[in-house]
Formats: C-alpha cells, sequence, structure tokens
C-alpha cells in the first residue's frame, strides 16, 4: 500500500508539474498550436488547388463584373451599419446613454481592427477599452460591453448557420458528402441548446456550463440583437456571393457555408481565419463553383470587406485632424475619440500592408510591366528592388506593434519602410495599387504625427508570442503561396542563382529566404534578449527628488515615498515619479503617479514597457479613475479593487443627529483623562522612545508584524518626517498617529495609528475626530480615510465575475479579514466614497496580480499569515 501510495504521489506530482509548465508557456504553446494549424490549412489549399493555376485565379479576377463589385460595396456598408448597432447596443445594455457618432466610429474601427487583424475579441476590446475610457465607461461597463458583442456576434452565428442548415439540408448535403437527416439532426441539437440556454438565462440569469458562466441580456435585448447578428452574418455572406460567378447554388445554401467557415476562422485562432476560412469555402464549393473563380472572389472580398473599411477608418480619424474641420462640432467629437484609436487603426493598417508586401514578392509581375522595365532598367535593380521590398514589409509588420504604443521610434521606421517601399512597388513592377495603398499610410502617419511622441529604441522592445505566432504565420503564408503560383516549376538547386527578367520562380525563392532568415533572427532576439536587472530601492538622492514633488502637489499618500522601501522611475523631466516595488513576476506600482499631469501617460507607458522588457508584468495599485484612461492607452485591463473614503473638512462639524455617536464618544474620552496634542515634527525626536514603546505594544497585542509598500512601519526616520498626532493620559502617551500634509493643504491622512494596550475604549474614534478637526483649522479641505477593500462591488446579476467574487468575499470573508468593519468604521465620518482599481497588463491574471501586491505589502508568505 504504501508502495502505491507513494506512486500516486509522484503521479500527482508529474501531472502538477505538466499543469504548472502548462499554464507558464500556455501562451507559447497556444502559439505553436496555431501555426501547426495554419500549417495543416495551407497544405490543405494546395491539396484543393491541385488542378488550379495561378494565371486562371488572376484571369477570373479580371472577369469580375463592375456591377459585382458595387453590390459587393453596398452589402460591406450594410453588413459594418448592423456592426455599429452591435455596440449601440450593449451601450444601452449597461445602462449609458454615448454619443451616437463616437459609438459609430469605435464600433466600426474596433470591427475594422478585429477583422483584419484577427482575435477580435481582443484587438476589437482593446479600441473599445480606449475610446470607451475616453467616454466616461468604467472598466466594468466596457468589460460587459465586450462581452456583449463578443456572446452575441458567437450565439447568433450559431443560430443563423443552424437555422440555414436545418432548412437547406438536402441542398448542402452533396457539397460535403454529409447526408440531410444527419445535418438537421446536428442543425436541430444546435437549436435545441440554443433554445436551452435562452431559457436558462432569461432575464439575465445566470448560465454555468462548467467553468464558464454566461449571462445573457433580456429576452427584448437578446432578441433584438439577433436580428441584428442575423443582418450583419446575411449582408456579409452576400458580399461573398455576389463576387462569386454564376452557380448552382442557391443563396440559404451559401449562407450556411459561409456562417460555419466564418465560425471556424474565429475557433482556429488563425489571425483573421486567414487560410481556415478560405479553404472551408473552397471545399464545400469546389463541386459547383471553378476553383479558380472561388480563389478570385476570395482574394475580392479580402479586399473589400477587410481592406477597406480600414482604410476607410483611417481615413475618417485623419479628416478631423485637419484643420479646416477641426471646429465641427461632430468632427471635434469624433477627434477626441480618434485619438485614442488612430495609433491602433495605424499599426492594424501597417501589419496589412507589411503582409502585402510579402505576400507580393513571391507572386509574378504581370508581362507587360517586365517587358517596360526591361527596356529602363537594368536587371540588378529590378532584382534588388524586389528583394527588398519583402524586408521592407517585414520592417513593417514589426513596427505595427510599436505604432499601437505610439513609439516615435516605430513612427520613423514606419514612414521610411513605407516610403522606400513605395518606390520600390514602382522599380521591381510599376505596381501602382500597392504604391497607393502605401501612399495612404503615409499620409495617416504624417497627419498624426504629433500622436507618436514616446521615445523608445524598438531594439528594446520584446515581442510577444502571439506576435511572433503572427509573423511565423506570414512566413508560412507566403511559402504556401509561392508552391501555389510555381507548382508546374520543377524545383532544382540552380533556381536560387538565376537571374534573369522571366526568372520570377527564383526571384520568389529568394524573398522566401531573406523573409525567413529574417524573421528567425528577429524571434530569436526576442526570446533571448536578457532580462533588465531587477529594481532596487530609491537612492538618497532619488528619494529626496521625490519628496520635493510629493510636498509640491496635493494627494497626501504620496508621502509613503519617504518609508524608502520602494523604487522610483521619474519622467524625463524630473517633475512626476512612479513609486513601486516587485514581488514574484510583477512590477507593483503604488497609487497614480505623482507630479505634474502632462508627464503621466509618458510615465505610465515607461512603466509597463519597463517591466515587460525585465519579462515581468506590469500592475497598478489603488489607481484613480483619473488614471484608468491612460492605462487603456498602455494595454492595461483595470478591475475594481475598492472604495477610497475622503471626508470633506470645510463641512466638518460635530453637530447634528448623525454626529451624536461620536459626540458621545468624544466626551466620554475627555472624562476618561485623554488629551490630544500635535507635534510638530522638529520636537518628535524627544518622543520617539514613548511613541516607540506604544507601537511596540501595539505589535505585541495584535500578534502583529510590520507591514511596508502601502503602509508605513514605525522607522524614527519615517515618523519624524511629518507631525504626529498623539493622545496622552496623565501625561503618558497611550496613542498616536502620524499625520501626513503637503504644503498645499487640500488633502490630510494619517498612516500608522497605534494605542496601548491599556488606551481607554473609543480612543482611536477621538483621535480621528480631533486629528479632522485639527486639519480643518489648519486650513485643509479634505481627509483621508483610507481605502476600504473590496467595497462597492456590483451584486448586479449582470456585474462582472471580478466583481461578483468581490462582493461575495466582502459579505462573507470575515474570517480573513474585517472588510465590513473596516467600511463601517470609516462610514462613521460620512465621507464620500471614491473607486480605486487595479490594473493588469496584457492577459494578466488580476487575481496574481493582487497575491503579489498582498504579498508585498504583509512581507511574503509568512508576514501575511501572521497578519
Amino acid at each position: 500500500m504504501a508502495g502505491h501510495g507513494n506512486l500516486e504521489e509522484i503521479e500527482g506530482a508529474d501531472e502538477s508539474s505538466m499543469r504548472g509548465l502548462f499554464r507558464r508557456y500556455r501562451a507559447l504553446l497556444t502559439a505553436l498550436a496555431t501555426l501547426a494549424l495554419f500549417c495543416l490549412v495551407g497544405f490543405a489549399i494546395v491539396q484543393l488547388t491541385n488542378e488550379v493555376r495561378y494565371d486562371d485565379v488572376v484571369r477570373a479576377l479580371a472577369d469580375t463584373k463592375a456591377s459585382s463589385i458595387v453590390l459587393a460595396l453596398v452589402f460591406t456598408g450594410l453588413s459594418f451599419l448592423a456592426l455599429v448597432f452591435y455596440d449601440v447596443n450593449a451601450i444601452e445594455y449597461v445602462g449609458r446613454k454615448l454619443p451616437f457618432p463616437q459609438v459609430a466610429l469605435t464600433g466600426f474601427s474596433a470591427y475594422a481592427v478585429g477583422n483584419t487583424a484577427g482575435f477580435g475579441a481582443l484587438s476589437g476590446g482593446a479600441i473599445r477599452y480606449r475610446a470607451y475610457s475616453r467616454l466616461g465607461l468604467t472598466p466594468e461597463e466596457i468589460g460587459r460591453v465586450i462581452a456583449f458583442v463578443t456572446l452575441s456576434f458567437g450565439l447568433g452565428l450559431a443560430g443563423v448557420a443552424a437555422i440555414a442548415l436545418l432548412i437547406i439540408a438536402d441542398e448542402i448535403a452533396p457539397l460535403i458528402n454529409v447526408g440531410s437527416l444527419t445535418l438537421r439532426l446536428l442543425a436541430g441539437a444546435v437549436i435545441a441548446g440554443l433554445g436551452v440556454i435562452m431559457f436558462m438565462g432569461r432575464d439575465g440569469r445566470a448560465i454555468h456550463l462548467g467553468p464558464v458562466e454566461i449571462r445573457l441580456p433580456d429576452s427584448r435585448t437578446w432578441s433584438r440583437q439577433f436580428l441584428v447578428t442575423a443582418f450583419d452574418i446575411a449582408a456579409s455572406a452576400t458580399v461573398l456571393y455576389v463576387l462569386l460567378p454564376q452557380a448552382a447554388i442557391s443563396w440559404p445554401v451559401f449562407l450556411a457555408v459561409y456562417a460555419i467557415a466564418v465560425g471556424l476562422g474565429v475557433l482556429s485562432h488563425v489571425p483573421a481565419g486567414l487560410g481556415v476560412f478560405e479553404t472551408v469555402i473552397i471545399a464545400s464549393l469546389g463541386s459547383a463553383v471553378n476553383i479558380d473563380a472561388v480563389l478570385g472572389s476570395l482574394v475580392l472580398y479580402r479586399l473589400i470587406y477587410h481592406v477597406l473599411p480600414l482604410l476607410i477608418a483611417v481615413l475618417a480619424v485623419s479628416a478631423t485632424e485637419l484643420r479646416r474641420f477641426a471646429d465641427h462640432p461632430v468632427a471635434s467629437g469624433i477627434r477626441r475619440i480618434g485619438i485614442r484609436l488612430m495609433p491602433q487603426l495605424l499599426s492594424t493598417l501597417s501589419l496589412l500592408l507589411g503582409v502585402m508586401l510579402v505576400f507580393s514578392s513571391v507572386t509574378p509581375t504581370p508581362d507587360q510591366n517586365l517587358e517596360f522595365l526591361a527596356n529602363y532598367l537594368p536587371l540588378p535593380i529590378v532584382e534588388g528592388a524586389h528583394f527588398l521590398s519583402s524586408l521592407l514589409g517585414l520592417a513593417l509588420v514589426v513596427a505595427a506593434r510599436g505604432l499601437g504604443q505610439k513609439l516615435d521610434g516605430a513612427w520613423w521606421v514606419s514612414i521610411l519602410s513605407a516610403a522606400a517601399a513605395l518606390t520600390l512597388s514602382l522599380l521591381k513592377a510599376i505596381a501602382l495599387v500597392e504604391a497607393c495603398f502605401l501612399g495612404f499610410l503615409i499620409f495617416g502617419l504624417f497627419v498624426s504625427r504629433r500622436l507618436f511622441r514616446r521615445h523608445a529604441s524598438l531594439l528594446n522592445q520584446t515581442l510577444t508570442a502571439s506576435w511572433l505566432m503572427a509573423i511565423a504565420v506570414i512566413c508560412v503564408g507566403a511559402i504556401v503561396i509561392l508552391l501555389f503560383v510555381y507548382r508546374d516549376v520543377e524545383y532544382s538547386s540552380e533556381l536560387w542563382w538565376q537571374f534573369e527578367f522571366a526568372g520570377e520562380a527564383p526571384r520568389g525563392l529568394r524573398a522566401v529566404l531573406g523573409i525567413s532568415i529574417i524573421s528567425s533572427a528577429i524571434a530569436i532576439f526576442s526570446l533571448l534578449r536578457p532580462v533588465a536587472v531587477k529594481p532596487e530601492p530609491a537612492s538618497t538622492d532619488a528619494l529626496q527628488r521625490a519628496v520635493d514633488i510629493v510636498e509640491k502637489q496635493r494627494y497626501a499618500d504620496a508621502n509613503l515615498v519617504r518609508m524608502g522601501d520602494k523604487s522610483i522611475m521619474f519622467s524625463e523631466k524630473g517633475d512626476a515619479f512612479i513609486m513601486y516595488g516587485r514581488q514574484g513576476r510583477s512590477w507593483i506600482a503604488l497609487f497614480d503617479p505623482i507630479g505634474e499631469r502632462s508627464a503621466i501617460p509618458e510615465l505610465v507607458w515607461r512603466f509597463v514597457e519597463s517591466a515587460r522588457a525585465a519579462g515581468c508584468r506590469a500592475v497598478f495599485y489603488q489607481i484613480s479613475p483619473a488614471l484608468l484612461s491612460h492605462c487603456a492607452d498602455a494595454g492595461l485591463r483595470a478591475f475594481k479593487l475598492g472604495e477610497l473614503a475622503v471626508a470633506d473638512l470645510k463641512t466638518f462639524e460635530m453637530k447634528g443627529g448623525k454626529w451624536a455617536n461620536l459626540r458621545q464618544t468624544a466626551s466620554r474620552a475627555q472624562r476618561d483623562g485623554l488629551e490630544f496634542e500635535v507635534i510638530a515634527p522638529e520636537n518628535v525626536p524627544a518622543a520617539m522612545d514613548e511613541l516607540a514603546a506604544v507601537s511596540n505594544a501595539w505589535l505585541e497585542d495584535h500578534n502583529a508584524k510590520e507591514k511596508g509598500f502601502s503602509l508605513g512601519a514605525f522607522d524614527p526616520d519615517y515618523i519624524v518626517a511629518q507631525p504626529v498626532g498623539i493622545l496622552k493620559r496623565e501625561g503618558k502617551i497611550v496613542a498616536f498617529a502620524n499625520i501626513l500634509i503637503t504644503v498645499a493643504k487640500d488633502e490630510g491622512t494619517i498612516d500608522l495609528m497605534r494605542f496601548s494596550p491599556d488606551a481607554p475604549k473609543g480612543s482611536m474614534d477621538f483621535l480621528f475626530v480631533q486629528i479632522m478637526e485639527y486639519l480643518r483649522d489648519q486650513g485643509f479641505s479634505h481627509f483621508n480615510l483610507g481605502m476600504a477593500p473590496l467595497s462597492g462591488m456590483s451584486k448586479r446579476e449582470m456585474a462582472p465575475v471580478w466583481d461578483r467574487i468581490g462582493s461575495t468575499v466582502f459579505e462573507h470573508g470575515e474570517r480573513f479579514y474585517n472588510f465590513k468593519g473596516l467600511r463601517a468604521f470609516k462610514s462613521k465620518f460620512h465621507p464620500q466614497w471614491h473607486p480605486r482599481y487595479l490594473a493588469v497588463s496584457g492577459g494578466g491574471n488580476p487575481m496574481i496580480a493582487l497575491m503579489d501586491a498582498t504579498f508585498l505589502i504583509g512581507g511574503g508568505l509568512r508576514g501575511v499569515v501572521r497578519k
């Protein structure tokens, strides 16, 4: 039995180790799985198009009727109009009202980026977070908006596909070699499942599907949104349908095929469903429509439905940057949102055009263009232009990430690469369309130049697993296109060294080789680059500079920098700073950045990038709503942490019925012989021994140890820096609190509050009241009572999971922490409650970040256990 037990322990440890390994490398493993899937899809496309030739596809493209293109444009417009109403309905669903032009631009841009870059919930979600945080929505509300549009599209897509499949199973069965009865049973099961979900989730009730919890809106909102989704899918399917040649396939049959292809493309996690969508369409329609015609239609569909909306979004935002439109009321509102959206739009456009340059390097140049070039240019120039333009495309792909982060270096790389690529596109193939697209990117970059002011080197940027995967997908896609285009060319090693105007295949091979080598070098450099040095506590000089900044601003909590236990990151001009610590793989910034407001956006971004360069997550702890839009710009997600209690000292007066209990407490304290006094900083050293005795007695009585980071500790150097309020009884100090203030006299607060075991009951309340009256008499406007953790979390059924967990812990977690008691104590002073947030970079887990913050405050796991 013992042997079996040991074996089970070993097996359990191995399983746990495997789970831990998977969690640690989940992003990388997901990227590798997606890349492997794309390779399989590429192989499938090559096999499915075995009888198709590139010239046939080009001919099919040229034969597309102008009327078909016009119809495709019309239905693209209708589809995106429906997509805009996803956001309109979502805003109404969360109970807010926002100007329609801003919502429309946000929704349009989110889908233009999501359709092109893929990962719609993430890429489109980032667009929404940036825009809606600017328009005043809270992180909780933005999260509900993103969940609404994602869930409504997914359920609507499944419903439309199932209904269409149920109706036309007899027609679609021969296309995929599956029995019509099987298809109807499958469709019926999907519809029945959706029906059960709708019934269980009626009126916003929660549905638990294993570990996943889904909350649906009320029946009226859901019905309206389903109609919007159905109209959107029908319109987008029609875009491709009108581009296909006349065929023996009805529109309802094609709608079912299209819906399935879109769904599989989304589930594949391949960017924009590239290849997956095309494979499903080709496999389904290959027996009814010529494959070369299908491929031509798919190329046009991608251009019209994916590329064109992105260009329109960039143009709309660029137009508001022009002076003659700046004073128009609608344009000025859109312009404010456009400032948030433009970097992401240009990032996506740069990515798209980079892919275009890479793919064009493996496709042949029209014969007439080559003949023209041969008459005016020597072969080495054409060969060099062809090879370099592919590498410039890769540069645009890499710079795209920096554009999304507003890096000035990325702006310069993008504009120089685009300008060079524009020139080379004319030298290599007289590619006028390609040149126009690149000119459009250059125009957008010039118009928005003022947005890219963050100084950084692209060499210091770490490409994430998703970006490395995207680059790998591009390289594999180029190889697949090369194999398709030159399938009739017999490969030999001599091809690499053939240089002639008609040698298109060798030219494509050399381009692919160059792209692959440079991409591999980028990946290796990104994965193996040295990790930045661990942050160290601030030096004496840095600490004094930070204290000087604190003295000039209004937030009393910023005095915690005087503890000297935190690292400090200054702004470029040295007029603002972030104080932070490291725990585990988290860099945790305490409060909002302190100092000049104009320096805050740059400082937030620098902190996030420095943490990422060190292989860590960036975390902002106890931040105000004012910082949320800057966190959104830096790609952070925010979660409500609790509420800060702030009392108005201008109206603070111990009169009236609501203050009766505190008046009685104060009167009793005075009868008990308690006397209040404030010791000036210069006189604190004389009382230090008595203060230390009270502090030690308090720690021993509470079986506690000193905290840190967001709480001060009894350190003589820290205590003497600010005034100390004390309570005396018979001439002996029995309680004290250090008072944190600044010369601005706007806000005061206390940090350490300690009392001896023999202090009379009610001493804490009395000390608070006396300090508040003292600060009021000194001309201070507010008294910061500190934060009540997990207070104010939403309890509504539609609340985010984070809020529901927080409210549950708040209600039932008294065993571990006095959440409700702390809120009740602060409420006695009738404060105003202000939300405070935790912001985490990237896809970071907020629970891990919060645990790291807790360990940092408590001095590690042992400190937390010992309170």
